[in-house]
């Protein structure tokens, strides 16, 4: 895992980054608010070490501009103990918080915490199955590292038998479910997607490996 450290004191962010890569972690660093919010954008960093106190730009500005285009988890550092700039950093998006002295092993442990708890929530949010991966959160779909677009209701179809591997549905379930009331009387509709869907998603739409269909009754994921 990726982990960003931001600190304008260079020793702290030398024996930060060489007790951190010692863990395995892969390490990369700057000095300002600036380099964390570009450095931030790079969407391999899982978690981010932010130093309050800083020149160019300081770290509660950069956690605030970081916020408005990642959730990825911060940790603010600072010399300070007064409980307003604790909660001027949660204010801002931060998702702990580290007083200057600290001990490398509380912020290792911590580290370790966040990681934990983040990937438990994107276990819940990304589906993966048959190369095919689904974020609910960010409503992103690939296959095998590819980006794929799909359209709602394309999105909501997949992810439903995605999510129920081996349950076939009927097209009638998958009206009601998927479009609701609005196009009962068409059946042809989910006929449709799927066809759709598996020219953005199987190798061979013709033959298709992953949605398929069960003659008679209607469509489910194979696993």
């Amino acid at each position: 895992m990726k982990i960003l450290i931001i600190d304008d004191e260079e020793l702290l962010v030398k024996g930060i980054s060489y007790n951190l890569e010692n863990e395995g972690y892969e390490v990369v660093s700057g000095t300002n608010g600036m380099d964390a919010v570009q450095l931030a954008q790079d969407p391999e960093v899982r978690l981010i070490v932010l130093d309050v106190m800083m020149p160019v730009m300081d770290g509660l500005e950069a956690c605030r501009r970081i916020r408005q285009f990642s959730d990825v988890p911060i940790i603010m550092l600072t010399a300070k103990a007064e409980d307003m700039d604790k909660l001027l950093g949660f204010d801002y998006g931060a998702d702990d918080y580290l007083t200057k002295p600290f001990n490398i092993l509380e912020l290792k442990a911590r580290i370790r915490a966040i990681l934990k708890r983040t990937a438990t929530r994107q276990a819940d949010t990304c589906i993966l199955r048959g190369g095919i991966c689904l974020d609910s959160q960010s409503r992103s779909t690939s296959i095998n590292g590819r980006p794929v677009e799909l359209t709602a209701k394309e999105f909501d179809l997949v992810e439903l038998l995605l999510r129920n591997p081996n349950r076939v549905y009927s097209r009638e379930n998958l009206l009601d479910i998927i479009w609701g009331d609005d196009y009962r009387s068409d059946i042809r509709t989910v006929d449709v997607h799927i066809r759709r869907i598996r020219e953005k998603l199987e190798r061979n739409p013709a033959r298709p490996e992953h949605i398929l269909t069960k003659w008679g009754v209607g469509y489910y994921f194979k696993v």
